[in-house]
């Protein structure tokens, strides 16, 4: 067994990956970005869950992606429960990254 968690650079890039694969219009689970990097048992993904909202979180910021909580955008600083993430609005998918 080993302590080495994915860093940030790690999350972000499978957190894009997968919301660029989704598509437009759709969404992915946060745990769905902890479990790619985690494997599927809970010790493994679980302790991933809060780096994953931190990156989410950056990201949103930076207009990368969209944190979405009922289907509709949320302030990355002042959201609860249960969110979903997906492309930004109007967001063509890879080729909408500026600097990549």
């Amino acid at each position: 067994m080993t302590d080495t968690k994915p860093d940030d650079a790690a999350i972000e890039t499978t957190m894009l990956g997968l919301v660029t694969a989704r598509g437009a219009d759709k969404t992915v689970c946060p745990s769905e970005v902890a479990r790619a990097l985690g494997g599927p048992h809970p010790d493994g993904w679980g302790p991933l869950m809060q780096p994953v909202r931190r990156v989410a979180v950056r990201l949103a910021h930076a207009g990368r992606i969209a944190i979405l909580r009922k289907g509709k955008p949320v302030d990355p600083d002042d959201f609860r429960g249960i969110y979903r993430l997906a492309l930004p609005a109007g967001s063509s998918g890879p080729g909408s990254q500026s600097g990549v």
